[in-house]
């Protein structure tokens, strides 16, 4: 028998290789809630596999179960075809699990070095462990193209470049497995591309991915497998390039879903509100918006496109009467609003402008109260729900709030509970059911979908769209360029307080909007 035909009977007989990861009737419940139901997945090794679902399917709760964060109920965890006990984050970590968690862990005013070797310091003196540090980063850096300067304060840093110090977190303390959040939700197009590429490098050393994301064209272009839960179950498990986007949706949902916004062309009518060389300086003295002049009128779409912090959120806020501008005017149907520090968002609302703010957390919903509560919140002065002496008409608040749950398709039914009780995209839908409901003449809408499942954008586009049709004004801010350019009927971008262009969706793509997002003149390029 000659040399190569034994080397190849050797091959053919020696142990498959074990999965990196094997999850084996997983249960977990909170209460009477059970978020994980008799689970089983593998993750095969050196492999990037994605998790997709609704909002409240169950996969962060999965995640933070293989993470330590979580116990489960029951069921067994294998890492690398070896049972694992994970009690713990420490113990997690010590199997070889990293997590890049959506909002990142890091401390701002700490350097890079700083931040990579918190809680995996060699000892008291941390210049031994401050040296080493750097050397792996350094090698690190080179390996899998995650450069990032070791001093940086990480609060000067780009998003891009904080979700990379987190990566070298996770390899710092030798992850194998790593787990990445919605890695890509305040990401630029070319900040997501270099990550994808970054998971490619990591990938080709043999390091396993699992990556959770409601971005379906993500699941489709980086992912080799993808695992589909449904209500606290694992649905489907199938190899990404036998499925497609749409078949994924319905395997998420239990429904057929369009992903496609169907509208028809905007019927355009009078200015309704007018921007006039609107100019923000904060209490640092910096220029936050830098002369914003445009106009929104009556049915129709004005997306605003932009990487987070480029006066977007200052815009809705001045605009919605949650702060005031340094100079400029803001007219409503030709009438000036006031803009002095005296103005409020009641005045606001008065005169037709409704709001729903990019965070729902901080700005759109009270979570330790109930949800009829929440969809009355800046509307329960509004005489249907007063009675004789200004006092509130509860049995009114829950009739409306029953109207609205139905409508809009709130999960669960029961308006007695707190905000805090719902998913994230049914948090959502309070507070758009909220806003619309009380008939705005104007709705400004921040990040209409962020952190919202493939059912409820589905549903939160259609309401948009209606609204527009209905004759209304929609001012709509979202760094998911893919929203822009299906819902909007003109495009402005935003960059470092000024409006850098302004594009029809029919005649421009992702990439020219991401080179304005970026300060870039796409015309200068070619």
């Amino acid at each position: 028998m000659s040399i190569d035909t034994q080397t190849q009977e050797q091959s053919a007989t020696a142990a498959p290789v074990a999965p990196a990861i094997e999850l084996i009737g997983v249960s977990k419940s909170f209460g009477p809630v059970q978020a994980n139901k008799d689970i089983h997945m593998t993750v095969a090794k050196g492999a990037i596999h994605g998790i997709v679902g609704e909002n409240g399917a169950g996969k962060s709760t999965l995640m933070s179960i293989l993470y330590g964060f979580y116990k489960a109920d029951a069921g067994e965890i294998k890492i690398n075809g070896i049972p694992t006990e994970i009690t713990d984050s420490h113990a997690a970590i010590a199997a070889g699990i990293g997590m890049v968690h959506q909002h990142f862990m890091l401390v701002e005013p700490f350097t890079v070095l700083e931040n990579v070797i918190m809680g995996a310091e060699d000892g008291p003196l941390l210049r031994s462990s401050l040296a080493r540090a750097r050397k792996v980063l350094h090698d690190l850096a080179t390996e899998y193209e995650l450069d990032v300067d070791p001093d940086a304060i990480v609060g000067d840093l780009s998003v891009g470049f904080q979700q990379r110090v987190e990566i070298l977190k996770a390899l710092y303390r030798q992850a194998d497995i790593l787990i990445l959040d919605e890695p890509t939700g305040v990401l630029t197009p070319a900040e997501a591309d270099h990550l994808f590429r970054i998971l490619e490098n990591l990938k080709s050393q043999g390091k396993t991915i699992v990556l959770i994301t409601h971005k379906l064209r993500e699941i489709m272009a980086v992912t080799d497998t993808v695992s589909v839960m449904r209500r606290g179950e694992m649905t489907a498990t199938v190899k990404t390039s036998e499925t497609s986007a749409s078949e994924l949706a319905n395997l998420m949902v239990g429904r057929h879903v369009s992903l496609e916004v169907d509208k028809s062309p905007a019927k355009v009518g009078e200015t309704i509100l007018e921007v006039k060389n609107l100019c923000k300086t904060d209490s640092q003295g910096v220029k936050k918006l830098k002369n914003i002049s445009f106009k929104l009128k009556a049915g129709e779409i004005l997306g605003v496109a932009g990487v987070t912090g480029n006066g977007q959120s200052d815009l809705l806020e001045i605009i919605s009467g949650i702060s005031h501008a340094t100079s400029g005017e803001i007219l409503m149907r030709g009438e000036s609003i006031d803009l002095s520090n005296k103005a409020n968002a009641a005045q606001r609302r008065a005169l037709g402008i409704g709001h729903v703010p990019e965070d729902r957390h901080a700005r759109g919903l009270v979570m330790a109260f109930q949800t009829w509560e929440n969809t009355a919140f800046g509307y329960h002065n509004d005489p249907e729900f007063s009675k004789r002496f200004g006092l509130a008409d509860q049995k009114a608040m829950l009739k409306d709030a029953e109207a609205k749950i139905e409508k809009f398709d709130i999960r669960p039914t029961n308006p007695n509970l707190m905000a805090s009780d719902y998913s994230g995209g049914n948090q959502q839908k309070i507070v758009i059911a909220r806003e619309i409901e009380n008939n705005p003449d104007v709705l400004l809408i921040g990040q209409p979908t962020r952190g919202v499942d493939i059912g409820a954008i589905e549903f939160i586009h259609k309401q948009i769209v209606e609204l527009r049709d209905q004759g209304k004004a929609v001012l709509l801010v979202s760094v998911e360029l893919e929203e822009i350019l299906a819902l909007s009927d003109r495009i402005i971008v935003m960059f470092d307080g000024i409006i850098q262009g302004e594009r029809l969706p029919e005649n421009t793509n992702e990439q020219e909007l991401g080179m304005l997002m970026a300060g870039m003149d796409p015309e200068a390029s070619t």
